[in-house]
């Protein structure tokens, strides 16, 4: 069977001037069909005095107004749907831990779109049709799962549906099964190296993890890559664009996140104004959905923070808006003792420290109106709290107490690893 590169061909080496004639044409019609369909979302255009005549290029996308995701809150659960609720065959939703779910509906298009999203990102990771993949995040409301399942079905891949937990059962499954890709958080990749460690074993048939939900390092995937000796990515995609995978992945020339950009146009712009950054400029990762028919977004502001790469073509030879692996978040930046800092920026840090392991804990206190910090990490033994403490004020900027843990004793999540705890 010839070895596949691409899963769509066409569609992810498209030249500039046919992916704008792509995009413009989409944009057209989900605006349209948004209009007429979306009470909710054709109130805001009426606001700003705006019908689907005045998109009439790319560069009017601007005059739209953004969504964002308190609107969906607003709209809990399914008050942006743009199709009877007949059609829809299946949802999902975020926790709903800070305020109401998000809920994204499917009809059997857009299930197919995120199959077809999936499945490029699966094959872009190197998996071919016949391949065996296993499926770590659950089953359930949260998307993963289901979204690794429906790619991992167009791609033709023999499926192990694990879902989340029970790591020794996991390793057994790989080993019996021959598992060449998993699909998972990269947290959880490092409690599976926890128990090989413990073991001494090791999964000579694994080859390929794809990781998402949770930003991490380039010392946390090259940890990863070199104890499991797979090759790592950083998938991306979220609940309002339609699930994980859906708006891309990085390749192995690691020179940032493939958007598909016949599926989303992508914007960047500064949090605080709106206005859209020059490429190379930091700033807020906004999507607009161009084939989705139940929920589609329209300048969706993620609160994610990263910068455009590149619009040129790729080593891999895909086409298309490369951006930056994510950064932060606008909502997650820690402001402390006048320094501002991300969580990523803290993992970044503590994996220079030779024999400092992945789980930490960033514990945020707040007392008498004073907000201080304390990092707890996991380490080897030998590895001291002044150790870590002067290596994070060298990186940081200041000097946040905590303490060394044994490794396999900082409390574990089978989902997103908490990074972030608040007290007081």
């Amino acid at each position: 069977m010839k070895r596949l590169r691409y899963w769509n061909e066409r569609a992810e080496t498209m030249s500039e001037d046919e992916l704008a004639a792509v995009q413009l044409s989409r944009l057209k019609a989900t605006v349209a069909h948004v209009w007429a369909n979306s009470a909710f979302q054709r109130s805001r255009m009426d606001a700003l005095g705006i019908t689907p005549h005045d998109v009439k290029s790319l560069d009017d996308l601007v005059k739209l107004p953004f969504l964002t995701k308190d609107d969906f809150r607003e709209t809990y659960p399914l008050g942006m749907l743009c199709v009877p609720q007949a059609e829809i065959r299946e949802m999902h939703m975020s926790s709903g831990s800070t305020g109401a779910p998000i809920v994204m509906a499917y009809t059997e298009a857009d299930l197919a779109q995120w199959a077809e999203c999936m499945a490029r990102c699966q094959a872009m990771a190197g998996m071919q049709p016949g391949d065996t993949i296993q499926i770590m995040p659950t089953f359930g409301l949260f998307n993963g799962g289901f979204g690794f399942y429906h790619g991992a079905r167009a791609l033709g891949l023999f499926i192990v549906p694990a879902s989340s937990g029970n790591t020794p059962r996991q390793i057994t499954l790989m080993r019996d099964f021959k598992v060449k890709g998993i699909g998972s958080v990269v947290s959880y990749a490092s409690r599976i190296i926890e128990l090989l460690d413990e073991r001494n074993g090791n999964l000579p048939d694994l080859k390929i993890g794809i990781f998402g939900a949770e930003t991490f390092s380039d010392e946390t995937r090259s940890r990863v890559e070199a104890r499991l000796g797979i090759k790592a990515f950083d998938i991306y995609g979220m609940t309002e664009t339609g699930g994980a995978g859906t708006t891309g992945m990085d390749c192995e020339a690691r020179c940032g996140i493939h958007v598909w950009s016949d599926q989303y146009i992508t914007e960047i712009v500064d949090p605080d104004t709106g206005a859209c950054v020059p490429d190379g400029e930091t700033g807020e990762v906004v999507f607009t959905s161009l084939t989705r028919q139940a929920i589609p977004v329209i300048r969706y502001r993620t609160r994610d923070l990263s910068h455009i790469v590149s619009r040129g073509k790729c080593a891999c030879g895909r086409t298309g808006v490369r951006i930056e692996r994510i950064t932060g978040r606008c909502d997650d930046m820690l402001i402390v003792k006048g320094v501002n800092f991300f969580p990523k920026q803290v993992e970044q840090a503590l994996m220079e420290i030779p024999g400092v392991l992945p789980e930490y804990q960033i514990i945020i206190e707040e007392k008498e109106g004073v907000t201080d910090v304390r990092i707890h990490v996991e380490a080897q033994e030998g590895v001291t709290g002044y150790m870590v403490e002067k290596h994070l004020k060298e990186k940081l900027g200041f000097s946040p107490k905590g303490d060394i843990f044994k490794p396999g004793t900082l409390p574990r999540d089978e989902g997103k690893a908490k990074r972030v705890v608040r007290r007081g």
